[in-house]
């Protein structure tokens, strides 16, 4: 199975004061930081690597994952540096790090989806990337994708339009050149390499069917902490690691 990148390295302005002295990571979920049901989330689908692009109180996060054995992980840590990079540009940070693909999601998403599904999905695409869709219509947040016959159509954060019953579902796939080409250590922003990539026909895109949960708001804390304290998908055994 493909790494994942995490990107964990925002300042999380909108949950203030909580993020002033702990990374939104760290936030307690059901009785234990965030970060810790998403790394079981993950092993559970088979992931065995995972890197943490990190910021703004990022040695917390390193302190209380360390290593990632006590999740049946290897980890790894990119620090953005003095600057936040955005999210692009924290991957671009994180180069020697990387894999030739892999997966890369939100440090605040959590996303029950097939992995192993969205890795074959990417591979049968042939193209340099691959956006999760989910048909949100609107209901948990702001939708930005045209998604028809398999296809992404349009994908804008800012300029959005009737057509978009579909969003970013939080989990993409990229190809290590994708984001070496990038100049380093500069800002950007990874929807922005998402457009660039449709603008020359190399971003597939595969729809999910499981709703994503996140914790970037006072809402999304209190959904996602509902959801997990009802039973989570995080102790099933791993899937077949087919794509080492």
């Amino acid at each position: 199975m493909f790494p994942v990148v995490i990107l964990c390295g925002g300042l999380a302005t909108r949950l203030r004061p909580v993020t002033e002295t702990i990374p939104k990571s760290l936030i307690p979920i059901d009785g234990e930081p965030f970060v810790a049901h998403q790394l079981r989330l993950l092993r559970s689908r088979g992931i065995a690597e995972v890197v943490l692009c990190v910021g703004f109180l990022g040695e917390m996060i390193r302190d209380f994952a360390g290593d990632g054995s006590r999740f049946g992980l290897r980890i790894s840590y990119s620090f953005d540096g003095p600057a936040l990079l955005g999210t692009a540009g924290a991957i671009r940070r994180a180069l020697p790090y990387l894999r030739e693909i892999f997966f890369v999601l939100y440090g605040d998403s959590y996303l029950p989806c097939d992995y192993a599904q969205v890795a074959v999905a990417f591979e049968a695409s042939g193209k340099q990337g691959l956006m999760t869709v989910y048909r949100n219509k609107g209901q948990f947040d702001s939708s930005n994708v045209e998604y028809a016959g398999g296809r992404i159509v349009r994908y804008d954060k800012r300029q959005k339009t009737p057509a978009m019953e579909y969003i970013d579902y939080g989990l993409g796939v990229l190809s290590k050149p994708v984001i070496a080409a990038l100049p380093p250590d500069q800002p950007r922003d990874l929807a922005s390499v998402y457009q660039d990539l449709l603008a020359v026909d190399q971003l597939a895109g595969f729809e999910v069917t499981e709703r994503f949960y996140e914790i970037g708001s006072a809402e999304g804390i209190a959904d996602t902490e509902a959801f997990l304290s009802g039973g989570e998908p995080e102790d099933s055994p791993p899937t077949t690691d087919t794509h080492s």
